[in-house]
């Protein structure tokens, strides 16, 4: 009988029988999948290491990108009202520095205007606080206090402080820098994203070129779902502790609430961390009772939080366990710090949509953004 492969053999059985027998067998083929891995890993781990090295451009392009996934619905809205384009993107502009700088510049003044009185209640705050330490259930004596403070001392007038702060200045500057940039790039993502995704798909062949395209789509839809959703959970957070802390007379309460809500834009620990500045400050400037009460608030907000307002804003968006997002953040904050800790989440969304999309294994969700639109997200 003829060892010849006849044509009702399998793929598989053909593709065995193109190999040396070394590499035929159930090992061989393993190792030359282990190879494939490691090859993937290999390539994976120098783009991470090339993105870390220019953080200066990566991080303004990825925050451009999640910023006008979020905006671009407002830009498609005011050229359906037939709104030329660009005045369309440079009024979404000016609408979001509007909020942002008057929401700074009302903070800025808040604080002031009640600087004189916030020097004397501190001081009474902290007698207070002195207090309690050397009266409480766990008494902390003054020379205890006194080497904590004489240490704090040292450092802030040893060299190494001086080098953190100009190491501070430098890190503002490339902050204003990577703003402007990222300003930039927003702006032309806006108002010529479908060209521009057009110039960079344009190099894959036609079948890649069409999941390519799907799988931008739809991950422009989830992370415009994540900002949005994001957005109003931390909305919420902050309103929640800034209306806690009024009725509690706490000082600062609105500097506190907006603090609470910048840091509600990192998962699971981002509010309750900025939190514990708010705790603080109830503890220095009103006493242990109203600074348990808005420990009582937070929790009962981030439980509010992980269980109805993220499940029902997020939930068909950001289809991605709590185990993943852990594991992201952890990396995230690795690589790049608080930066790292605000991406990792919806860079982890869009690479699970992207391999769901490009694996053909996809499941019905949100409905993509339309291919014609003239100035879709890249």
């Amino acid at each position: 009988m003829s060892n010849m492969p006849t044509g009702s053999e399998s793929p598989a059985s053909k593709y065995r029988a193109g190999l040396p027998p070394i590499w035929a067998d159930g090992l061989g083929r393993s190792s030359i999948r282990c190879a494939q891995a490691l090859l993937v890993i290999a390539l994976a781990w120098v783009i991470l290491w090339s993105a870390t090295r220019v953080p200066l451009v990566i991080i303004p392009v990825l925050i451009a990108l999640i910023l006008a996934s979020a905006i671009s619905p407002l830009v498609h809205w005011l050229t359906g009202h037939s709104w030329p384009r660009a005045l369309a993107v440079l009024a979404s502009f000016v609408a979001i520095l509007v909020v942002f700088g008057g929401v700074i510049t009302g903070i800025v003044f808040l604080i002031r205007s009640e600087s004189k009185n916030l020097v004397i209640k501190a001081d009474d705050g902290i007698d207070r606080l002195h207090s309690l330490l050397n009266d409480g259930p766990y008494p902390v004596s003054d020379s205890q206090i006194n080497t904590i403070r004489n240490a704090v001392q040292k450092f802030i007038t040893s060299s190494t402080f001086g080098t953190e702060a100009l190491s501070g200045l430098r890190i503002a500057g490339e902050i204003g820098a990577g703003a402007v940039l990222m300003a930039v790039i927003l702006f032309f993502m806006l108002k010529d994203g479908q060209a521009i995704r057009e110039f960079l798909f344009g190099f894959l062949p036609l079948d890649h070129g069409r999941r390519a395209h799907r799988a931008a789509e739809r991950s422009t839809v989830v992370l415009g779902g994540y900002v949005r959703g994001t957005s109003l959970v931390a909305l919420t957070d902050g309103v929640i502790v800034g209306i806690a802390l009024a009725i509690l007379q706490v000082p600062l309460a609105l500097p506190l609430g907006v603090f609470v809500f910048i840091g509600g834009f990192i998962p699971i620990v981002g509010a309750t961390a900025a939190g514990t500045l708010a705790v603080l400050v109830a503890l220095i400037f009103n006493g242990p009772v109203p600074a348990l009460v808005v420990l009582i608030v937070i929790i009962g907000a981030n439980q509010l939080e992980h269980h109805v307002l993220q499940p029902f804003l997020m939930g068909k968006v950001l289809s991605i366990h709590g185990l993943a997002i852990l594991l992201a953040l952890a990396a995230g904050t690795t690589l790049a710090g608080l930066i790292g800790a605000l991406l990792a989440v919806p860079l982890t969304a869009v690479g699970w949509t992207i391999i769901k999309t490009w694996s053909g294994r996809d499941l019905p969700g949100p409905e993509p953004i339309d291919d014609s639109a003239e100035g879709a997200v890249v």
